[in-house]
């Protein structure tokens, strides 16, 4: 027997329909602080139709789309829960807006900026792939690439520690990954 459409959904069932493992949900929701099913004895979560919904909008961001975590939070922070819903529902007048946006440049500085006194601080780092859409075939870190790291034409010694903003991006995503893995362990321990 089927259930209704506005009935609540368990978490075995949200991933078989989404085609994720259950985890996957449990993490999202350290990430996502939006995703709140509601819960009961003994922690079992039950999801609404919009979180359905909203998960289903966040899994179409991440997998199809290419954007990291952080670039779906950014997402949801400019454009709010209701538009990732309306991804996840397959609003396709939500799709071509956010095809839109992703279509416009980003704003340049103003020359004001540049005029200002050079000060001895450090900048801070750009939003290299937050709100972007990750390249597909990325090689990591630009290993193994001409113009990469590994590139005898550069001449950089290896032992020069800086890294540029994209990689130290990747690197910080990676680290809070593995840090979410290692308690995600120790709990199971």
């Amino acid at each position: 027997m089927d259930k209704s459409p506005d009935a609540f959904r368990t978490i075995s069932e949200v991933a078989e329909e989404l085609d994720l493992p259950q985890h996957v949900l449990r993490f999202w929701e350290t990430r996502f602080s939006q995703i709140k099913p509601l819960k009961r004895g003994g922690g079992r979560r039950y999801y609404r139709p919009t979180d359905v919904d909203l998960l289903n909008g966040i899994r179409h961001l991440l997998y199809d789309q290419g954007y990291t975590i952080k670039g779906v939070q950014k997402i949801l922070r400019d454009n709010g829960v209701q538009f990732v819903v309306a991804i996840g529902a397959g609003d396709a007048q939500a799709l071509e807006q956010m095809a839109q946006k992703a279509a416009t440049p980003a704003p340049q500085p103003e020359e004001t900026a540049k005029a200002a006194p050079a000060k001895k601080t450090k900048q801070a780092e750009p939003d290299v792939l937050l709100g972007q859409p990750r390249p597909k075939n990325r090689a990591m870190f630009n290993l193994g690439r001409a113009g990469g790291a590994n590139d005898p034409a550069q001449n950089v010694p290896p032992s020069t520690p800086e890294l540029s903003g994209e990689n130290r991006v990747l690197l910080q995503e990676a680290l809070f990954d593995l840090l979410e893995c290692k308690r995600l362990l120790d709990q199971t321990r």
